[in-house]
């Protein structure tokens, strides 16, 4: 009888800790026998973003995480400012992608992002001198209008006349997605539209971006288990990657047939897109033909990139616009103030030196991602052991991750009002405020800082600025604003509900 009502106290005490650890969700991981820090992962798994502010808020900016010991899960999660520019600049030779995110990301095969010295400089300069190239340059701009007055206003003022309800997040992911086709390819797959159609690209990327979510935190050879008995989040990576094969195959194929036919590459001025520069002889001059896998490769690269991160932007700027009117007030009389007065106010474009001067609305989209930064987190491993700025030991068989979003909620690096949508915070004399990119890593830092960032911001300040002076938008109200937690990119999990009503009559 002593035996069992020991063995009876015993299970008591075990549910007792066990029970305590999973309501107090806000206190540090317990480190168990076996699982590791598993348990916790698990019960917050709906709420990881939320999860790792808290851990490395009481920890010190940098948190030590332990998985199960049998899956060999090593990861350091800091936000330390210290670490990030110390990884990500002053040691950036030991701390390469590495072939762990090349697993991790395969799907994305050689193109930029999963690069490394050689390859990823020589891809890098490429790149950079096309997007740069004033013939781009100004192809950028006027894809941006066309796709304004042709795309997305014809869907403001349906919905407006129709006074129905659209998912904004969807409206800004078509918009971008039909700009990105046209700037890296060429082709317009017109899918902003009022039909709405169902586009089989994009919901490939959706899916290979869930399954690369969960391959962060899952070992190697349960992805081999899925996909080999063809279920889960590998099933779905398997079938994205045919699609996106297959689509970039036509867009290649598409392009050579064009070259060949002679019937682009007009000297008028207009500019061209991506495709066609590393197609052409200006690219050729400096090499062979570009192969199919290098072209498939960079057009997915490039596709993922401009999609999804700008709206993600979009979105989120919004939804934080509309819950402060303040702001939204701040922006219009910054935009009144630039048009001339002999000159009507009403479905007004803005060229490139206009959107520069709309300072308050360039901060805005900064705090924007500051808070809601479209990439929430991304990884480094080192080549060889070593000690980090914190006193943190790293190794090659450890992931370290930056977790951009929690980043933007540490008092320590942005002050006690770092919960506060303020966009004064980056503005002094009249000016955008600089802040260090391994303070503000939305647009990475160091040697990788992202080639497309002139191109996101034209591209948002086009938008933003355009909606907001001709249109009222309406938050549904009753609607639960919360981040996708499933995905690598920071969309809204139910999307934004919202109702839209002309400003000018």
């Amino acid at each position: 009888m002593a035996s069992i009502s020991l063995l009876e106290i015993f299970l008591a005490v075990i549910s007792f800790v066990v029970l305590r650890y999973l309501l107090n969700t806000k206190g540090m991981p317990i480190n168990w026998p076996v699982v590791g820090m598993l348990p916790d992962t698990i019960f917050n798994f709906h709420r990881i973003h939320e999860r790792f502010a808290e851990v490395l808020e009481q920890n010190g900016l940098t948190f030590l995480y332990a998985g199960p010991w049998f899956s060999n899960v090593k990861i350091l999660g800091t936000v330390d400012p210290a670490n990030i520019h110390y990884v990500m600049s002053s040691n950036f030779a030991n701390f390469p992608k590495g072939s762990e995110f090349s697993k991790i990301f395969n799907i994305l095969g050689d193109g930029i992002f999963n690069s490394d010295s050689d390859s990823w400089k020589n891809q890098r300069k490429t790149a950079q001198a096309l997007i740069n190239h004033q013939r781009f340059h100004q192809f950028l701009v006027k894809t941006c209008r066309n796709m304004v007055e042709k795309g997305l206003l014809p869907v403001l003022e349906h919905v407006a006349d129709q006074e129905s309800v659209m998912d904004l997040q969807d409206i800004f992911q078509r918009f971008t997605f039909d700009i990105t086709c046209i700037l890296v390819t060429g082709y317009n797959p017109k899918c902003l539209s009022i039909a709405f159609p169902e586009v089989e690209f994009s919901k490939a990327i959706d899916d290979a971006e869930e399954a690369l979510f969960y391959r962060h935190f899952c070992p190697e050879y349960t992805w081999k288990l899925q996909r080999w008995l063809g279920f889960g989040q590998e099933w779905k990576m398997e079938k994205a990657w045919k699609v996106l094969d297959d689509v970039s195959a036509r867009f290649v194929s598409r392009k050579r047939e064009q070259l060949k036919e002679g019937s682009i590459l007009r000297e008028d001025g207009e500019g061209v897109d991506l495709l066609t520069s590393y197609m052409s002889s200006e690219v050729e001059s400096n090499g062979p033909q570009p192969e199919d896998k290098f072209l498939r490769d960079t057009i997915i690269n490039f596709l993922l990139a401009g999609r999804d991160t700008t709206s993600s932007a979009l979105t989120w700027l919004f939804w934080l616009v509309c819950k402060n009117p303040q702001v939204l007030s701040k922006i219009r009389e910054e935009i009144k103030a630039k048009i001339p007065e002999n000159q009507d106010e009403k479905c007004r474009m803005f060229n490139p030196q206009e959107l520069n001067s709309l300072v308050y609305l360039h901060g805005a989209f900064c705090e924007s991602l500051r808070l809601y930064p479209p990439v929430p987190f991304q990884h480094k491993a080192p080549l060889r052991e070593d000690v980090l700025p914190s006193g943190h030991k790293v190794s090659p068989d450890m992931k370290i991750i930056f977790c951009l979003y929690s980043m933007g909620r540490m008092a320590s690096i942005w002050g006690e009002d770092c919960l506060e949508f303020k966009p004064e915070r980056w503005i002094t004399g009249g000016k955008i405020k600089h802040e260090p990119s391994y303070k503000f890593l939305a647009f990475n830092a160091g040697p990788r800082t992202c080639l497309g960032k002139e191109i996101a911001f034209i591209q948002m300040k086009t938008v933003a600025a355009f909606v907001l002076n001709n249109y009222n938008v309406h938050l549904v109200e009753g609607q639960h604003v919360s981040p996708a937690t499933n995905s690598i990119i920071l969309h809204m999990k139910y999307g934004l509900k919202v109702s839209v009503s002309r400003r000018w009559v």
